[in-house]
């Protein structure tokens, strides 16, 4: 059995790194999250849900893809698409191969917001993440990003 040095763990470089990843999303989150508000009346949740929506193979996914996807909890999601279904941004249909499971499936209202939406996401990326990296740092930070959420 290894035993680490007693040192104060709050300088441990991983603790660190792991506090600037926290950081980093927290602070690009909450600005990202302000724009789309003010500028399409669209909190950030709904919007990575529409996106979701939008990048699956038939704009649908079941509701613990959505939450593994946002990573939020089952009860918190359900209250999510509530919201969401109510705006007439999605719908829930029936699981043509399974009557226990729910779709939730973007409509033409949800496609539309989210197309305005992207306008002010892409400004946004250009601003806080394009213009501050170059296209080997951009690249270097994909692949590590994408290493450590274990997606090959």
């Amino acid at each position: 059995m290894t035993t680490l040095p007693m040192t104060c763990p709050s300088s441990d470089e991983r603790v660190k790194l792991f506090a600037l990843l926290i950081e980093t999303n927290a602070r690009l989150s909450r600005s990202l999250g302000t724009q789309l508000e003010e500028s399409c009346d669209l909190p950030l949740a709904w919007f990575e849900v529409l996106l979701q929506l939008r990048q699956s193979s038939d704009g649908r996914l079941k509701m613990n893809q959505i939450a593994d996807g946002i990573v939020h909890s089952t009860g918190g999601t359900t209250r999510l698409i509530d919201r969401l279904e109510e705006a007439g941004l999605v719908e829930r249909q029936l699981c043509p191969s399974d009557r226990r499971a729910i779709h939730v499936a973007i409509t033409k209202q949800g496609n539309a917001k989210l197309d305005s939406a992207f306008e002010v996401h892409l400004e946004y990326l250009e601003e806080n993440l394009t213009s501050r990296l170059n296209n080997s740092e951009r690249a270097t930070l994909t692949k590590l990003l994408t290493k450590l959420n274990g997606v090959r």
